[in-house]
């Protein structure tokens, strides 16, 4: 379709009734749009993600019940994540854009960039990571390459989205620098550097307030504080008051309300309740997505073998092998047989379950492929060892598992999460495999201590208590429907591991953060360890891991050198470039992803030991170098003032941290940024060490005081102190203080000015 056919917005929006307005603000069903057919509007369609198409043909639901076209399954977010690859993002964006326009779909849903606050989140599969900057960096690239095909997205779910129960109605308290640190930065990178044509809100209330109501959130900080241009929908049922939810910034409620939505706006606005204005910006949103999604092309059909090759590339970018004890990875092309051993194999799980459920064009099984790659040099024997969806241990299938493992030469399980374990709407009850498949595993390797676990899991799970059962781990994930034929190119060093963990695996669930406070009580959950989740607590506490933010291991090696750390601008935007040189040291061709992270010691506010700020894939052959370079902008170094009520970055010592994971440091350097000058601004309450701490405040403060018994108080060696901590105000008051109330309230005044 070209521009020509794409309605005019400012001219429909003119000849529109405040009821026709009112009604384009819903739905018109489960997944369309309103349409206004005497002024050619046409209702367009929206469908779920984001890690493929979901189009359902028929009846609708957004719980994945009811059948949907065939689309390719990609690896869904917990899996792409761990390729720290925003090229390979762009890609699979790509192809599922042109799946969309396919199928004539305007709008996928997704991607999801809440954080990963608690493994034990049932939605964690959908998204990346416990890390703001990767999880941003990859879904903006996913977006990008999505809307590069001229289909829209949804960025998801807007915010502070990190648990499903209770979801409709909790309320996540977090303090503001919490939020803008770590739960919003993600959203804010997609928004600011990708404009996806959606923002998608969440179910749930932010301090109280819902997320389909919050105009601090939904215009403050999504519309002026970063920009945003596009649309805001409702999550599918989350609108609690829907005027209130049109003043406060949501544009379009889905699905339809039957017309209930556009009455309550209606009579708002006759109310004097809401202004006809913001109904006037609502439908304006509405009708510019309509536009752009009148200009994408059709396609009749897209490539269903190139794109099953691109989820089978994504596959193998995605698994991360974890340890490999005595080079037992790559399996051996020649030799005796290997028992292949657990149903995952045969009847692989390589998706979550709920809105984001895909009907995959096909789906390739791991003990298929191995047996083929295998074909004429090894004999391959199964035996499935369990049933997935069932608790108990079947005697007859772990002795026929034991039997095969006996005879073998080297014995691969495949272990993993029932699917009833996680799926969108509750939360796991635990981090631990089920014990039948442990046990099972103890039983094989007491048989054959030759074994190779592949896991198969959305969510991170705990390998403390079974792994030494194990000589080698490949954290498989899910992996979509080509996650089997992947698989069995790792395992036979058709391919290298490349994946890097982007979430922590805890030695216990008792040391991961959010124990205490999570899911909440009494529809409240305290969000009560701050800026620490993931890597960031296990750090500030010392805890060991099972394996740490970042990790994962390859067939080959890589050495870190050269490194280099230079200031390219410096003040109140500092960038700074990070270069080194990265070798290949092993035999075997590979991927490195480079780490960086940034520390800052002496802050005057609490900050992490460190937190990743930067990071590159290289891929190697044997022996090749390459330079790589990342460059650092000034957030890197900032942090957000609740005083100034934005970003600051202090000047001083910062340093920088190259390794190959959060617990891998291979390099380091430190450098001096002067910072922007930000300084707190002083008010009467200010206590006497703010004051003191202020340039020009410390000087006016020192000069006033001098001669004065109050001053030999202040500055006393024991009590000093003590006395430092009180309000400038309450000082004022003492006897015999120099200083007036009237005098103390001019001279904050006019340093806050001189500050600003």
């Amino acid at each position: 379709m070209t521009d020509e056919n794409r309605i005019d917005v400012a001219a429909v929006l003119a000849e529109l009734t405040l009821d026709e307005k009112a009604a384009l603000l819903d739905g018109s069903d489960f997944w369309h749009t309103q349409g206004v057919e005497r002024l050619g509007v046409p209702a367009i369609m929206m469908t779920d993600g984001p890690h493929g198409l979901r189009k359902q043909a028929n009846e609708a639901d957004h719980l994945g019940l009811n059948n949907s076209v065939p689309a390719t399954c990609f690896p869904p977010a917990a899996g792409v994540a761990s390729s720290w690859d925003p090229a390979l993002m762009a890609r699979i964006g790509a192809a599922l854009g042109d799946e969309c326009r396919a199928s004539d779909v305007a709008v996928l849903l997704g991607p999801g960039v809440n954080m990963k606050r608690s493994p034990l989140c049932g939605r964690n599969f959908e998204y990346f990571s416990e890390d703001p900057l990767l999880a941003g960096v990859l879904a903006s690239s996913l977006v990008s390459g999505i809307q590069s095909r001229g289909v829209g997205t949804s960025l998801k779910h807007f915010a502070a989205n990190n648990q499903e129960t209770d979801r409709m109605t909790v309320s996540a308290e977090v303090d503001e620098r919490t939020l803008r640190e770590i739960y919003l930065p993600a959203f804010e990178r997609v928004v600011t550097e990708a404009q996806p044509w959606t923002v998608m809100c969440s179910y749930n209330r932010i301090n109280g307030v819902y997320a389909s109501e919050n105009s601090w959130l939904l215009t403050d900080v999504l519309r002026r504080g970063w920009g945003y241009t596009g649309l805001v929908v409702s999550d599918w049922g989350a609108v609690n008051e829907r005027d209130r939810g049109v003043a406060a910034g949501l544009d379009l409620e889905m699905p339809s309300s039957g017309g209930l939505g556009t009455h309550r706006v209606l009579g708002a606005v006759a109310a004097g309740e809401l202004p006809e204005d913001a109904v006037d910006t609502a439908a304006r949103n509405v009708l510019n997505l309509v536009a752009k999604a009148q200009g994408r092309t059709p396609l009749e059909a897209f490539d269903v073998d190139a794109h099953h090759a691109l989820a089978h590339q994504a596959a193998l970018e995605s698994a991360v092998l974890l340890k490999n004890e005595g080079g037992l990875l790559p399996l051996a092309p020649a030799g005796g047989p290997i028992a292949v051993i657990g149903e995952f194999a045969r009847t692989p799980r390589y998706q979550g379950a709920g809105s984001s459920q895909v009907n995959p064009t096909r789906v390739d099984a791991a003990l298929d492929a191995l047996e083929a790659g295998l074909i004429g040099r090894r004999e391959v024997v199964f035996a499935p060892g369990f049933t997935i969806e069932s608790e108990d241990a079947e005697p007859a299938l772990v002795a026929e598992a034991v039997a095969a493992a006996s005879a073998a030469d080297v014995v691969v399980v495949f272990l993993g999460l029932p699917p009833s374990y996680e799926s969108e709407g509750y939360d796991r009850e635990h981090m631990e495999l089920p014990a039948q498949q442990v046990e099972l595993l103890r039983q094989v390797a007491a048989a054959n201590p030759n074994v190779v676990v592949v896991l198969s899991n959305g969510s991170a799970v705990t390998v403390s208590d079974w792994e030494a059962a194990a000589p080698a781990i490949l954290e498989g994930w899910l992996l979509g429907q080509a996650g089997g034929a992947a698989t069995a190119d790792l395992l036979l060093g058709a391919a290298s591991p490349s994946g890097k963990l982007a979430e922590t695996i805890p030695v216990r669930f008792e040391d991961n953060p959010a124990v205490g406070n999570f899911p909440g009580e009494h529809g409240v959950v305290r969000y009560g360890e701050g800026l620490l989740i993931g890597y960031r607590w296990y750090d500030a506490h010392a805890l060991p891991v099972s394996y740490p933010f970042g990790h994962g291991l390859s067939y080959t090696s890589f050495a870190y050198s050269d490194l280099a750390v230079r200031v390219v601008e410096d003040g109140a935007s500092p960038r700074v470039a990070v270069s080194l040189t990265v070798t290949n040291t092993g035999a075997a061709a590979g991927a490195e992803v480079v780490q960086v992270y940034v520390t800052d010691a002496a802050a005057s506010v609490y900050r992490p030991e460190q937190e990743l700020r930067g990071f590159a894939r290289v891929e190697l052959e044997p022996g090749a170098s390459e330079r790589v370079e990342v460059e650092l902008g000034a957030r890197a170094f900032a942090f957000w003032s609740t005083a100034a009520h934005g970003w600051v970055v202090e000047g001083g010592a910062f340093g920088i941290r190259v390794g190959a994971s959060s617990r891998d440091i291979r390099l380091s350097a430190d450098i001096e940024l002067a910072g922007d000058g930000a300084l707190a601004p002083l008010t009467v309450d200010s206590t006497a060490a703010e004051f003191l701490a202020h340039p020009r405040g410390g000087d006016w403060l020192r000069g006033v005081l001098e001669g004065n018994p109050m001053g030999a108080m202040l500055f006393d060696e024991q009590h000093g102190r003590m006395m430092q901590a009180i309000p400038l105000v309450r000082l004022a008051r003492f006897p015999g203080s120099p200083i007036s109330e009237q005098q103390l309230a001019e001279a904050a005044a006019q340093l806050s000015a001189v500050s600003a």
